[in-house]
């Protein structure tokens, strides 16, 4: 018994020493883990940190890039470039010795899209003489089009396209009436065959006159100095809404550039126009049934007159019905000038071309005021204008 409580003191110390080593390294382990968490907590706190400083500084970036006006103009070019189209026309011609018929390319224009039916708006110009037109749209799909209709007094021409309509994006339509001088406008279209290029600008002056393919005078025309180069002709001018306001039509410069100085056809006039195109394939006036004299022949009358001078009276026409008269020669060999009118309701005539454009306001049908100067003393005829003859 004394020989075991010898003996059980220096096991009870020696496990004591190995129990303590083993808590102590046990406390040693569980400090190098936590140390090593600490570590990766630290490591995972400057990689969040770093994290977020360049997220943080990415949209610093993005932010303050971009000025609101800029994101607003970004905006409204991904909108309307979809609706604007490249227009590529060519004429088909024979060889003289083969007979074979080969394809010319002519030139190219833009367009824009007008409805889902496929109706493409551009120039006339862009289209005039042309065998066969080609409309490329915004996802870079080509189709061949056809001539629905074309008015060269305004310059407008309407292409159809037969595509899927979920492919066709129909541009907003704004007004020209209210538009005013140092507005801004956007101008979108293939100049030098670069598509789908933006140039911006301002409204320079309102109420232009310019002459169309068909030597008739495009009247209120808008004037802007948004780059309007070759290529640009029948591409859209927007408003800051992305609207239509005009359809860009011609630029004045003798080289032919961008000088500072380009052209649009109203919206308010394409509105009016268009439908009649796609109706009926032509621009339908409001006739009087007379011929008018031309400036030349006034010149070899020896008169000097403003007003439109009356030629000849059609038959069956409104103006015999009111009893417009004619020019005509008497029995002595003379000239009996006829009519000039020189006024419908109130506004006032001086010139044929002021007699054309008027009558563009009225429909067939309307009941409208002639003032005229017959044999030099004024008159009133009441009249109703005829539609146009085919």
């Amino acid at each position: 018994m004394k020989v075991l409580r010898i003996l059980i003191g220096p096991i009870l110390l020696i496990g004591g020493f190995f129990l303590g080593t083993a808590w102590k390294n046990q406390d040693m382990d569980k400090e190098e883990s936590n140390e090593t968490e600490q570590a990766l907590t630290e490591k995972e706190r400057e990689e969040a940190s770093t994290k977020s400083l360049v997220s943080s500084h990415e949209e610093t970036v993005l932010d303050f890039s971009l000025s609101r006006d800029e994101k607003a103009v970004i905006k409204l070019f991904e909108k309307g470039a979809p609706s604007t189209v490249y227009i590529n026309t060519s004429t088909f011609r024979r060889d003289y010795w083969t007979r074979n018929i080969s394809e010319i390319p002519r030139g190219s224009g833009t367009g824009f899209v007008w409805d889902k039916d496929g109706h493409i708006i551009t120039n006339y110009h862009v289209i005039q003489g042309a065998d066969r037109a080609q409309v490329t749209l915004a996802d870079q799909t080509t189709w061949d089009a056809k001539l629905v209709g074309y008015e060269a007094g305004k310059d407008l021409a309407v292409l159809k396209i037969e595509t899927p309509a979920k492919q066709l994006r129909p541009i907003p339509v704004g007004g020209s009436e209210n538009l005013k001088v140092g507005q801004f406008v956007f101008a979108i279209g293939n100049p030098f065959g670069l598509d789908q290029t933006l140039t911006t600008g301002v409204i320079s002056a309102l109420g232009r006159e310019i002459e169309s393919v068909s030597g008739l005078p495009i009247r209120d025309v808008i004037q802007t100095d948004a780059a309007i180069n070759p290529g640009n002709s029948g591409g859209p001018l927007l408003n800051s809404a992305g609207q239509l306001i005009g359809v860009n039509t011609a630029i004045y410069s003798p080289s032919g550039s961008n000088a500072g100085i380009g052209f649009s056809i109203p919206v308010d006039v394409v509105k009016w126009v268009v439908p009649q195109l796609i109706k009926y394939g032509k621009f339908s006036r409001p006739q009087l049934g007379v011929e008018l004299a031309s400036k030349n022949l006034i010149r070899r009358f020896g008169i000097d007159i403003e007003g439109a001078l009356v030629l000849n009276v059609y038959k069956g026409s409104a103006a015999e019905k009111a009893g417009v008269s004619p020019t005509v020669r008497n029995r002595r060999g003379e000239i009996e000038l006829g009519d000039i009118i020189v006024g419908i309701n109130g506004d006032e005539i001086k010139s044929q071309n002021d007699l054309l454009l008027t009558l563009e306001k009225y429909k067939p049908g309307d009941k409208v005021t002639l003032r005229i100067f017959r044999s030099g003393q004024g008159m009133i005829l009441p009249l109703v204008l005829d539609g146009e003859q085919d």
